[in-house]
């Protein structure tokens, strides 16, 4: 299944994901798990920006579950889907965006994970990665679960099953991710349209004070 979140900024996705990761701990509650997790959160997470790409695979993978002869075992398959050439061997402070997250999906890919979290990091991929992404994300919903976030509800739709509209830290809505995408962008234009009318109405009061305070001379 692939499971997809969206909402306004600070809607709480991104809090979401970490406790879903363990990066965060819940303040009330408790949240299981069950199966290896690997997270695509914020770019460039996890990396050394002082090690090689080569040697910030080895942590990342140490640090997802992988011993050093599984990690060996995947290095030329990680090293050829990220296809950054020689940065491979070259530190990841040198890295472009793109090329740091071309190599951070690339291992990510690759840990064999049963779930799989994704929070926008493919908006600053190059679209020929992102395709050769989308089409790993195919795959990997066949046996795993995904946790897909984005603004673009194209990619939403496209790829997820069902779809979570948070709001200000709660759900606000859950189903077909067509029909939360829908809602979401009826809302989303209704909330533009407020955001104009407002605008133009401050415009038209500010005119009419310069007007009054001008008055006859």
């Amino acid at each position: 299944p692939v499971v997809a979140l969206v909402g306004y900024t600070n809607a709480g996705k991104s809090t979401l994901l970490k406790l879903l990761c363990g990066t965060l701990a819940p303040s009330t509650g408790h949240l299981a798990v069950q199966g290896r997790i690997a997270a695509l959160l914020e770019l460039g997470t996890g990396f050394n920006p002082e090690f090689t790409g080569r040697e910030n695979v080895y942590l990342n993978a140490a640090i997802l579950g992988l011993d050093d002869a599984e990690i060996a075992h995947s290095l030329p398959d990680i090293i050829a889907f990220a296809d950054i050439g020689d940065f491979i061997d070259q530190p990841v402070k040198i890295y472009s965006s793109g090329m740091a997250v071309r190599l951070a999906f690339a291992v990510t890919a690759h840990v064999r994970a049963d779930i799989l979290v994704i929070d926008e990091a493919l908006s600053v991929g190059d679209a020929f990665f992102v395709q050769k992404c989308m089409r790993f994300l195919r795959r990997f919903q066949e046996h795993g679960t995904l946790f897909f976030v984005s603004h673009d509800t194209g990619a939403v739709i496209n790829l997820c099953d069902r779809a979570l509209w948070l709001e200000q830290g709660q759900l606000r809505e859950s189903g077909p991710a067509k029909t939360v995408c829908e809602h979401y962008l009826a809302a989303l234009r209704e909330i533009k349209a407020g955001a104009v009318y407002r605008k133009k109405t401050d415009e038209m009061k500010a005119d009419e004070s310069t007007e009054q305070g001008e008055g006859p001379h």
